[in-house]
């Protein structure tokens, strides 16, 4: 992916972080949680953040939250384009199973061409969600806004259809695939801890399974 000014894995890398961190919550991250993310020192995202912000693809004061620029949230969209792209044709297409995808998207969304990645696209019959059901932007960075809420936050009786699930942990994601809990499929939440499966077995969550399993909640009637 070529573009004018700073353009590295590095820094893709960070402006997807902070381009996914404010996808289903309005907190902007700042570099501390930045930098547990990406698993660097704060002193290399001090010095990584005023080299974006030099470049004009993100807003921040020291020590404060950051903020991707309107040029800088089109460059961090195709990244997770990419990113997403690259995990739905490595479920689909290479065997893949939804708990290995990041790490190989994470090395092949640098390496890949663009070309690769529009014939990637169209032989998937160009999805708008990847398979733990993340959006996947539009080549000029159009997302359509869904309204989610994770199972522990959910009222008990919310009868919904799972809307997504955090790829952030592949144990999670082990653990729900076995019995089956993925986008698309409908659960009743009895309690914060406990789902319903649409064949009637009940299905306790850990705490981590509750917060990353996030439900569809209908749009508002005004």
């Amino acid at each position: 992916m070529k573009h004018n000014g700073l353009s590295t894995p590095a820094s893709e890398d960070y402006l997807k972080t902070i381009y996914a961190h404010t996808e289903w919550q309005p907190e902007r991250i700042t570099p501390s949680v930045l930098a547990a993310r990406l698993g660097v020192a704060p002193s290399s995202v001090t010095e990584m953040v005023k080299k974006l912000a030099a470049a004009g693809l993100i807003t921040h004061v020291p020590y404060g939250p950051l903020a991707l620029t309107p040029v800088g949230a089109l460059r961090a969209s195709a990244v997770v384009r990419r990113h997403r792209l690259i995990e739905t044709w490595l479920v689909r297409e290479m065997g893949y199973d939804w708990d290995e995808v990041h790490v190989e998207a994470e090395v092949l969304e640098h390496a890949l061409s663009d070309r690769l990645m529009d014939a990637i696209d169209e032989r998937l019959g160009r999805p708008v969600v990847d398979p733990h059901g993340d959006a996947i932007p539009s080549a000029d960075g159009t997302v359509v806004a869904r309204a989610g809420i994770t199972v522990d936050r959910a009222d008990p009786g919310l009868v919904s259809v799972v809307l997504r699930v955090s790829d952030r942990d592949p144990v999670v994601l082990r653990g729900l695939a076995r019995d089956g809990i993925e986008p698309g499929t409908e659960l009743e939440v009895r309690e914060p801890g406990l789902v319903r499966l649409p064949g009637g077995d009940i299905r306790p969550l850990s705490d981590a399974e509750a917060m990353s399993i996030w439900l569809t909640l209908p749009p508002v009637v005004e």
